[in-house]
């Protein structure tokens, strides 16, 4: 008796001490536990922290050589291909009577608000209007509210346009009602709120013209995408592009930190003393032969990016589990790419380079482990346990932390649109630029350098997802692959189609043969 009671003392206190540990596992643990919206499967990633998935074509790329004629073709700036910008106005054409005031409200994050503002000026020409600079809404992602005149140089910008149409930073008196808050309180007669995707010129003459008319105000909101690139006059085309490469120049501070970036990365051996003392390891490149070369690249490989691909990284079931579930929060299963598998997504071209496959992919096409290479990204998904191989494959490798100093970081330290415009602005002016996937930044970048004819990689996403998927090739094979599917894909110029955007594809509208 006394054995059993001993046993059941035993058993009950093993099951209370059970409880208590369930019970606080969460407390301990409370990635594990914690509520959909707050999962991160960057969590999971960082548990499961993936190896290397292409281990045999990574070992060769890192005994990689190159030659001297090799690299002197690869860094070999675009030639001449018999077109050049066209966007200069006739003399002014300013109406003299303005119809009234053309207030937009943009959401989206940097290059989305820049097509923005582009369409906004088209607009207000459309309409004979006087543009209020646009406001931009906060991103509510990166939760940063700067302003147009934080990140553009506004003064430069009505300068550059004032031969073709009438701006004001803010609207007179009469009309200081016309707010964010105002429209955001109840339905009002000024604002308009209908506009279609991809609108018409005569949309707008027929529905905001009136409103302007009436009240001598209209509002628009929302005016993402809201101007089609068809049917409109050769004058507003042109007019779209001024705006998009001329008129939207970054405030001062911003092209002077840029500008420094580039310094640093072409002139690695000249940094201030206090610089070496921060950083020591980017002295240690003797540079006694001019500026050095630096290609850019642009790692869009978020977590929200790798959710909604619905594409496999090789993190193991719970990385995919982690995943799904963000999908599910984010946009509630909805998701295209998941009625697919991986191997059809990855076929299809429609899964993101990794940070090793997009480094494999420089590696064949001839750059070397001495190129200095800028990575411009917001946050990587995974980390640097994801960008390790990477950085294996490019020791070289910088970013804005990197090259930067406290105090220089600190001006625009957590203000996600400031940091995308440094980035911009040292992609744009780079030797080669490249990005890892789709996207406003790939597509904007694609458009600005196309109309200055600088060289820009276009990854084969297709072509690379199957070369990945075999794993059996041989480097040698690889590398012959990716150079002869690349060899039309480095800056040329491709026309643009019906549907496609001015700002990706500015010819024939805005670059014109010679």
């Amino acid at each position: 008796m006394v054995l059993v009671m001993g046993l059941n003392f035993q058993s009950n206190r093993a099951g209370a001490l059970a409880g208590v540990f369930v019970l606080l596992f969460p407390v301990f643990l409370p990635g594990l536990f914690s509520p959909l919206g707050n999962a991160s499967p960057s969590t999971f990633s960082e548990w499961n922290t993936p190896k290397p998935r292409h281990s045999r074509l990574l070992k060769s790329a890192l005994q990689r050589r190159s030659s001297k004629l090799d690299q002197s073709d690869l860094w070999a700036p675009l030639a001449d291909q018999g077109w050049k910008p066209c966007v200069a106005s006739k003399a002014s054409s300013v109406p003299w009577k303005s119809e009234g005031y053309i207030q937009v409200f943009l959401d989206g994050g940097l290059n989305q608000q820049r097509m923005g503002i582009c369409d906004a000026v088209a607009v207000a020409k459309i309409l004979n209007a006087t543009l209020v600079i646009p406001y931009l809404e906060t991103n509510p992602v990166w939760k940063d509210s700067s302003s147009f005149m934080d990140i553009f140089d506004v003064d430069h910008f009505i300068n550059v346009l004032k031969d073709d149409i009438s701006i004001v930073k803010e609207l007179p008196a009469e009309f200081s009602w016309s707010t964010r808050e105002y429209y955001a309180t109840a339905i009002r007669a000024t604002r308009v709120k209908t506009a279609p995707v991809h609108a018409s010129a005569n949309w707008y003459l027929e529905n905001v013209l009136p409103v302007l008319q009436s009240y001598g105000i209209a509002a628009i909101a929302p005016f993402s995408h809201r101007l089609t690139f068809e049917n409109l006059p050769d004058e507003i085309q042109r007019l779209r592009c001024k705006v998009n490469f001329q008129a939207l120049f970054f405030v001062p501070h911003i092209r002077a930190l840029g500008d420094a970036l580039i310094g640093r990365l072409r002139y690695p051996s000249n940094k201030s003393g206090a610089k070496e003392a921060n950083h020591p390891s980017m002295t240690t490149v003797a540079n006694d032969q001019g500026p050095l070369k630096f290609v850019v690249l642009h790692l869009r490989f978020d977590k929200d990016m790798a959710a909604h691909s619905a594409c496999d990284f090789g993190g193991g079931k719970a990385e995919k589990l982690a995943l799904a579930k963000y999908r599910q929060v984010l946009w509630q299963g909805r998701v295209l790419n998941s009625q697919f598998t991986d191997e059809e997504l990855r076929s299809q071209g429609r899964c993101p380079l990794t940070p090793e496959e997009i480094g494999l992919l420089l590696a064949a096409s001839g750059f070397d482990n001495n190129t200095r290479l800028y990575l411009a990204s917001h946050k990587v998904y995974g980390g640097e346990a994801r960008i390790s191989t990477l950085r294996s494959l490019f020791p070289l490798m910088e970013d804005k932390k990197s090259l930067t100093s406290g105090s220089e970081l600190a001006q625009i330290k957590g203000k996600a649109s400031l940091l995308a415009a440094v980035d911009y602005y040292v992609s744009l002016h780079s030797d080669i630029f490249i990005s890892a996937s789709p996207g406003n930044m790939h597509n904007a970048m694609v458009g600005h350098r196309t109309y200055e004819n600088l060289k820009t990689i276009r990854p084969n996403m297709a072509l690379s997802g199957q070369l990945f998927m075999n794993k059996s090739i041989i480097w040698s094979d690889f590398q012959q692959a990716i150079v002869e599917g690349h060899k039309n894909r480095l800056g040329q110029i491709r026309l643009r189609k019906p549907k496609q955007s001015i700002y990706t594809y500015p010819a024939p509208d805005c670059v014109c043969h010679n």
